[in-house]
């Protein structure tokens, strides 16, 4: 299957970038392209795209409002909406994963976990930027120790050394490097460590974690 992607970006440098990647792919295709938030939402209504790739700051709709009205609670078909951007800030993250994003990725993060997000976004499940792992996880130390419903012991001992590197905001590549591994390796591992964990994404990793107080 073909995965439909539709860019929105005010910036055309950043839509030609992304269509170079996303069209590399054997299996993924740009259907279209929208250089701003309102035309991004009537594209999506009239091409019907499996994920929308949407940047933070465009005019006369932003990323966060065409996440809300695609994606959000109030959306008759929820399409899958990733929000890509310069600006990792964190107010930026919680509103967009709030409004329905499967996805939040800051634009130098490259060209492999561009594709990695829309691959996981059409398996239901949420990646975000591993930089902003750790500034989530500070989120989560303000507002004291998340609950958790995963003992310390879920996870074996090579599994808990895999989630302190996705709690210190690791990429699949950097944690094979440390471990000597391959990166996908490391992504089978951490596959597995939110399968155990019963989280959707990294974040949930670095807040068991923390919440257990494993953290190095």
């Amino acid at each position: 299957m073909t995965v439909r992607i539709l860019l929105a970006d005010d910036q055309e440098s950043v839509r030609i970038g992304f269509r170079l990647i996303l069209d590399s792919q054997p299996d993924m295709e740009v259907i279209g392209e929208a250089s701003d938030g309102l035309q991004a939402v009537e594209l999506a209504a009239k091409l019907r795209p499996d994920v929308v790739l949407a940047d933070i700051r465009m005019p006369r709709l932003d990323g966060l409002e065409v996440t809300r009205r695609l994606a959000g609670p109030d959306a008759g078909d929820p399409m899958r909406v990733v929000v890509v951007t310069t600006f990792g800030l964190d107010e930026y993250v919680h509103t967009a994963l709030r409004n329905g994003a499967c996805g939040f990725l800051l634009k130098r993060s490259g060209p492999a976990l561009l594709v990695e997000a829309v691959r996981a976004a059409m398996a239901g499940d949420t990646l975000i930027s591993p930089s902003l792992t750790v500034s989530l996880l500070r989120h989560h130390r303000d507002a004291g120790r998340p609950r958790t419903t995963q003992p310390r012991d879920a996870l074996t001992a090579r599994e808990t050394e895999i989630a302190r590197l996705v709690a210190k905001g690791m990429t699949n590549a950097e944690i094979g490097t440390e471990l000597f591994i391959s990166a996908g390796t490391a992504k089978t591992h951490v596959a597995n460590v939110q399968r155990k964990l019963n989280v959707r994404n990294r974040v949930g990793i670095a807040a068991w974690i923390w919440a257990n107080g494993l953290e190095e």
